[in-house]
């Protein structure tokens, strides 16, 4: 069984933009040649918890990134306009473990709640208790933080929209090479 699972909203109830498969992101191009957004098995088990958890407060989730190849991490490694704010590929990243997942809340209308910044904002306003973002963007940062907690996740200390299972270790880099059809960077 392929440990990657394929997150949709005609199968998930939640919205999927995966940045990195245009050049509106960070990098400025595509990372991305198909918009594939994955997950691994294990997480796709907690996602749904926290798509529950979101469910009870009327909201949804809302999908930036979750697997990414290590031919993207090295994109995006070498375009950051800041590295403290991406994985060193030589050691790997959890997105490449397929253990985490880049997300905000919407509300009802599909509407992202105010988090005081974009995804993938590379500055200290990121921060998940940044006192520089209004009240409503940390009442907004901690729900979600609550959300994604409560269904397993951790969340690292600079990015309010990244969280990944626990355990990281257990996991290994999945080597894009045996991914086939899943692969995101083959072209269709």
């Amino acid at each position: 069984m392929h440990p990657l699972v394929h997150l949709h909203p005609d199968t998930h109830d939640l919205l999927v933009d995966l940045v990195y498969a245009s050049a509106d992101n960070v990098s400025g191009q595509a990372i991305y040649a198909r918009p594939l957004c994955l997950i691994h098995r294990d997480a796709e088990v907690c996602l749904l918890k926290a798509m529950r958890l979101a469910a009870d407060m009327n909201l949804r989730l809302k999908i930036f990134d979750a697997f990414r190849p290590e031919e993207a991490q090295w994109r995006l490694w070498e375009t950051a306009p800041d590295q403290a704010y991406v994985a060193d590929p030589r050691l790997g990243s959890n997105h490449t473990r397929g253990i985490a997942v880049d997300l905000t809340l919407v509300d009802a209308q599909g509407q992202e709640l105010d988090m005081g910044t974009g995804f993938d904002d590379m500055t200290a306003l990121s921060h998940h208790f940044s006192d520089q973002v209004s009240p409503l963007a940390q009442a907004n940062r901690l729900r979600l933080l609550q959300v994604m907690q409560g269904a397993g996740f951790e969340p690292i200390p600079h990015e309010w929209w990244h969280y990944a299972l626990p355990g990281h270790k257990q996991y290994p880099l999945l080597d894009s090479s045996r991914l086939g059809p899943l692969n995101p960077m083959l072209l269709a």
